[in-house]
């Protein structure tokens, strides 16, 4: 029975910081109702710099926040404004441009190259690291203090975008542009602000979830790829555009991830995985949590 709590609690904290970083791309896409295939190497630029302000300042992993952070959302802001801007302007007569996803493809294969080209394709490991190895006893219970920490950032996080996003002046308009941005601009609300603030929001939530990762997972340049993928399935299953849907569908990942080789081969958990992806598309394509709009 212990066994199963223990696997349990890591399947929850695991599927938190899933979650987190679903947060951001599940934000993007409820403003600019495009998918961002570049989320996931937004991940590993994320980890690149809490990896190298760590490693030249000897901070705290958790002190990093405070460049990651800024650094993030300024990225995300000038990606908006410099690739995706012009191709919603030049396509103003389509509502979700497909060149959108093409570019932030293009971006995805752009970036995971540089990053190998400029790192190499070592694996990193934090240093210093305060929080490796390092584990909370509760009886024969084991935490993972990293991980939780994760899980914490992770509520932390979701909590104060949601405070975001209802009680202040950007949050609301977020959420207007969210649901009807030509009604949005007739009321004065610059859509294309909006759009610049949503993407460097969700790129900085990309790199506080590198922040939760780095202090126990290696760092390297296609680091992004399995988690984006991850990110994907867990926004249709919590529903496109939904906070909680994306910490709830975090936790389900997460737990069938840590349950599954209990009662079967790896191999298997991932096609249990990929098989509620495909499920959740047939059965309630909106998700958990999704609510149908008439984008």
């Amino acid at each position: 029975m212990l066994y199963y709590l223990q696997d349990v609690i890591d399947g929850v904290l695991m599927g938190s910081i899933y979650g987190l970083l679903a947060l951001g791309l599940t934000l993007i896409f409820g403003v600019l109702k495009v998918i961002n295939f570049a989320h996931g190497s937004f991940l590993m630029l994320g980890m690149y710099v809490a990896y190298w302000t760590v490693s030249l300042t000897g901070l705290h992993p958790y002190l990093s926040l405070i460049l990651v952070v800024p650094a993030m959302f300024l990225f995300g802001y000038g990606f908006q404004k410099a690739l995706v801007q012009p191709i919603f302007k030049a396509e103003s007569d389509v509502r979700e441009p497909i060149t959108v996803i093409i570019v932030t493809t293009g971006v995805w294969y752009i970036l995971d190259n540089l990053a190998l080209l400029l790192f190499g394709p070592d694996y990193r490991a934090l240093t210093p690291n305060p929080l490796k190895g390092k584990m909370l006893e509760l009886g024969e219970i084991f935490i993972s203090l990293p991980k939780l920490y994760g899980c914490i950032s992770a509520l932390v996080t979701a909590g104060a975008l949601t405070w975001f996003l209802r009680a202040t002046r950007t949050g609301r308009a977020i959420r207007a542009v969210s649901l009807d941005r030509e009604a949005a601009s007739l009321m004065g609300i610059s859509q294309w602000r909006i759009f610049a603030v949503a993407m460097g929001i969700g790129t900085s939530i990309a790199g506080i979830s590198g922040v939760a990762l780095t202090p126990f997972y290696n760092v390297y340049p296609t680091v992004g790829v399995p988690f984006d993928v991850k990110c994907f399935v867990i926004v249709v299953l919590g529903g496109l555009g939904s906070i909680p849907g994306a910490m709830l569908g975090g936790v389900i990942i997460g737990l069938v991830e840590s349950l599954g080789p209990v009662f079967m081969t790896a191999t298997w958990t991932e096609a249990i995985v990929y098989g509620l992806f495909l499920l959740f598309l047939f059965v309630k394509p909106s998700g958990l949590f999704g609510v149908k709009y008439d984008w």
